[in-house]
């Protein structure tokens, strides 16, 4: 019998995303999944993404590739070093390189076509404001505004659906994200998080997102999965 809750969940192969699927699950919804494709160079995340979808069951993913020239100016996207080894001070103060402009207010909105298209009311993300490296799409009064933009720019929420955007995470340490994951038995050990992979897709260990990650791991007194170069 089809789940009579469904949500769209934007999976990126990472911890974070992971655990946030894994919370809609619990909540009883069917999810359709979508992943993006924007030139990144950690692709490894989306073979990661297709993984974590299996593992955790998903009506379907959906995997939307965008231009490649749309995002400039990021480490992430565009052959500009990617930063290693800053300390904790360092990731606090300002917009790292590592920014790509506008990307989850793009992300967001293709991924509010979709629910729109398949009669859903409920988007998941998974930021944080917490434990994050200075992007401004990543704080609550994004998702504020961005979400009283989806509903006033549907047809469905227009005939009075109002459509939700979960931020289960959002509050919440790398820590405690990763205390709740493992208690809902997601596999870490299937996600990628690091911003500068080798060609093997092994995590460096020292750009940004793989120290917030392992700081995660060692206060959750657990022990990540994956493998450092």
């Amino acid at each position: 019998m089809e789940a009579a809750l469904k949500a769209v969940v934007l999976v990126s192969g990472g911890l974070d995303s992971a655990t946030v699927m894994a919370i809609a699950r619990q909540q009883g919804f069917a999810i359709h999944a979508i992943s993006f494709d924007y030139g990144q160079r950690h692709r490894f995340e989306l073979e990661a993404a297709a993984k974590v979808c299996k593992s955790i069951g998903v009506q379907e993913h959906v995997v939307c590739k965008i231009d490649t020239n749309i995002f400039r100016g990021s480490a992430l996207t565009n052959d500009i070093p990617v930063p290693h080894n800053r300390n904790e001070t360092e990731m606090s103060v300002g917009i790292p390189v590592t920014y790509v402009p506008a990307r989850n207010t793009v992300f967001l909105s293709i991924a509010l076509g979709l629910a729109e298209s398949v009669g859903v009311n409920d988007l998941f993300i998974g930021v944080n404001a917490v434990d994050y490296s200075g992007y401004p799409d990543c704080r609550p009064e994004f998702i504020t505004a961005f979400e009283k933009m989806a509903n006033l720019a549907t047809r469905a929420s227009v005939e009075g659906q109002h459509l939700t955007v979960h931020t289960p995470l959002i509050s919440m340490t790398k820590a405690e994200i990763i205390r709740r994951g493992l208690s809902l038995g997601v596999d870490y050990g299937l996600t990628h998080s690091c911003y500068d992979p080798d060609g093997r897709g092994i995590s460096c260990g020292e750009c940004d997102s793989c120290q917030l990650r392992l700081k995660g791991f060692r206060e959750a007194n657990a022990v990540d999965p994956i493998p450092y170069r």
